[in-house]
């Protein structure tokens, strides 16, 4: 039988249990609920019978706070132990059956996620399932890679459950924990903790368990990009500069931001091209300008086939795909492509083309 049925049968036992248990504390609610009434009909005041019943029922002993002398009475005492009893013997066994399936759950829910996880290669480890892990777990879900989430709280590792997400629960700056995370078989991790120092020693641990591994690792403060590349990050990602360059973008240049990214075919596009590992920007050429009265093809060739001119807008126009000897004027916005990681500026300052 394999781990994902054993998995299931426990959680059908579970949900049987607890089944049982609920119709079993009903009976003796019901049960608790009759002999009290009983005894009230007999003339007892109301908290004299709950207190007779609860005696009985849990078998306690103690003496009747009123004499027990008619048939009625002992017929109801007879009844109300037989039944009450019983009731609380079963809730007692069902409860520990529920308890016990509950665990049993648990365990084989952990065997079977650490067994899916020690299956994986050349898969992405994220660290922390935060704001961040979570948009990049639903993208990389998307694009059908491999990857296990780690995060030391239930809560949110409930949460990727839900999603389907493979998870960990752990301290990632415990080796032990990156290794259940097949950090020496993965090929990427990403480590996108709130806390810098966090992920300073994730990277450093990852480094060492994983030479090979690309590490993308989240910075806070500006100053900390430098330690996390000395640490082994491949690459540092500062979430708020990356805000603050976007909304600079959108104050001084509204037309080419809606036009670029407020379209949804461009936004289909740009998550393509960042699987190749490319990418797209946005190229303003503003009188003076260097670019100014170029070619296509000249263009291109002096930035030495690192990017590409897809587009060309002019005068509220869109030029799709111009050709090679499309000469660029000033006021035109160039829609370029080319290698991520910011080699698209870097061609345009060695081609001398800004």
């Amino acid at each position: 039988m394999s781990s994902s049925e054993r998995s299931t049968q426990a959680d059908s036992a579970e949900a049987a249990s607890f089944g049982r248990l609920v119709t079993v504390i009903l009976f003796m609610f019901a049960v608790v609920v009759a002999s009290t009434l009983a005894y009230m009909e007999a003339g007892w005041k109301v908290g004299d019978a709950l207190y007779m019943v609860l005696l009985t029922v849990y078998t306690v002993g103690y003496r009747e706070v009123r004499p027990v002398d008619s048939t009625w009475l002992r017929f109801v005492t007879m009844t109300t132990i037989v039944l009450g009893c019983t009731g609380m013997i079963l809730v007692t066994g069902f409860l520990v059956q529920w308890l016990t399936a509950s665990q049993v759950r648990r365990v084989l829910s952990g065997g079977r996620m650490q067994s899916d996880v020690d299956r994986l290669m050349d898969h992405v480890i994220i660290c922390g399932y935060g704001r961040i892990g979570s948009m990049a777990a639903h993208h990389l879900a998307t694009s059908e890679t491999s990857f296990v989430v780690l995060d030391l709280a239930e809560g949110k590792l409930a949460e990727a459950r839900s999603a389907g997400f493979l998870t960990i629960q752990g301290d990632a700056t415990d080796e032990e924990v990156l290794r259940m995370a097949g950090v020496e078989r993965a090929r990427v991790l990403a480590t996108v903790l709130p806390s810098d120092a966090a992920n300073v020693f994730i990277t450093l641990s990852a480094r060492s368990l994983n030479p090979k591994l690309q590490i993308i690792a989240r910075g806070e403060a500006p100053s900390t990009e430098g330690k996390l590349l000395q640490a082994g990050a491949s690459q540092v990602v500062l979430p708020a500069h990356i805000g603050a360059e976007r909304i600079a973008e959108m104050i001084l240049f509204p037309e080419t931001t809606r036009l670029v990214r407020d379209s949804p075919e461009f936004r289909e596009v740009e998550t393509g091209l960042v699987r190749l590992g490319l990418e797209f920007d946005v190229v303003e050429v503003r009188d003076p300008s260097r670019l100014a009265g170029m070619e296509i093809r000249e263009i291109e060739k002096r930035a030495r086939g690192a990017l590409f001119v897809v587009q060309v807008g002019r005068n509220g126009d869109t030029i799709i795909r111009p050709p090679q000897d499309y000469r660029i004027v000033p006021g035109d916005d160039l829609l370029v492509v080319g290698r991520g990681d910011g080699q698209i500026k870097a061609a345009l300052v060695e081609g001398g083309l800004v």
